[in-house]
C-alpha cells in the first residue's frame, strides 16, 4: 500500500484515511483517491457522484442520512477546517446511536469514510471551509432524513467555541432525535 494510512475507529466500519503527501519547494502532490489502494484497505465501494460545498464559520450541516437509497461517503476538506461526525444507524449494530467525530482540514488532509446507514454532519471551525465528498449513490431529493444535531440521547460533543454563532438550514432545525427515529424504523 504505502500511499494511504487507514485508521479504524471505535465504531466498526468508520475509517480515517491519511494520504501520503509528496512535498517540495513547489508545493505538494497527493492522490486523494486510488481504487487499488482503497480496495487493499477494505474499501471497495463504487463511488458515482462527487459533491462540494462551501460554508462560513459556525455553519452546522446535518445530521443527515438517506432513507431508501443509503450512501457510503468519503469526505474531506480542501480549504479550512471542520469537525465531522457520523452516527451509527445500522439496525442491530452494537454501536447503534453512538457517534464518532474527527477534525478534517486542508492542513491535515485526512479523509473520513462513512458507510451506509450512518447519519452525517459537520461544523465549520475555520472562517471558511470547502468540503468535498464522494457518494456511492446518486442524490434523491425526497429521500433525505435527519437527526437533531443537539439530541441529548446521541450527545455529540460539538467543539462550539465560546461566542460562536451557529448557522443551520431551516430543515436542520426541525429534525427529531434518535428516539423518534427508532419509533419510525
Amino acid at each position: 500500500m504505502g500511499k494511504i494510512t487507514v485508521e479504524t475507529c471505535e465504531i466498526e466500519g468508520l475509517k480515517i484515511i491519511t494520504p501520503t503527501v509528496f512535498g517540495d519547494s513547489r508545493g505538494y502532490f497527493m492522490e486523494t483517491y486510488n481504487y487499488n489502494d482503497f480496495a487493499e484497505a477494505g474499501i471497495t465501494e463504487k463511488f458515482v457522484q462527487d459533491n462540494q460545498s462551501a460554508s462560513k464559520k459556525g455553519v452546522l450541516r446535518g445530521l443527515h442520512f438517506q432513507i431508501n437509497y443509503p450512501q457510503d461517503k468519503l469526505v474531506r476538506v480542501v480549504n479550512g477546517e471542520v469537525f465531522d461526525v457520523a452516527v451509527d444507524l445500522r439496525k442491530g449494530s452494537k454501536t447503534f446511536g453512538k457517534w464518532y467525530g474527527v477534525r478534517l482540514s486542508a492542513e491535515n488532509k485526512k479523509q473520513f469514510f462513512i458507510p451506509k446507514n450512518f447519519a452525517h454532519g459537520f461544523l465549520v471551525l475555520s472562517d471558511y471551509a470547502e468540503f468535498c465528498y464522494k457518494c456511492t449513490d446518486f442524490y434523491h431529493p425526497n429521500d433525505e432524513g435527519g437527526l437533531a444535531y443537539n439530541d441529548p440521547d446521541i450527545g455529540v460533543q460539538w467543539p462550539i467555541e465560546e461566542g460562536m454563532e451557529l448557522t443551520l438550514s431551516d430543515k436542520d432545525t426541525k429534525w427529531g432525535g434518535i428516539k423518534q427515529y427508532m419509533e419510525n424504523m
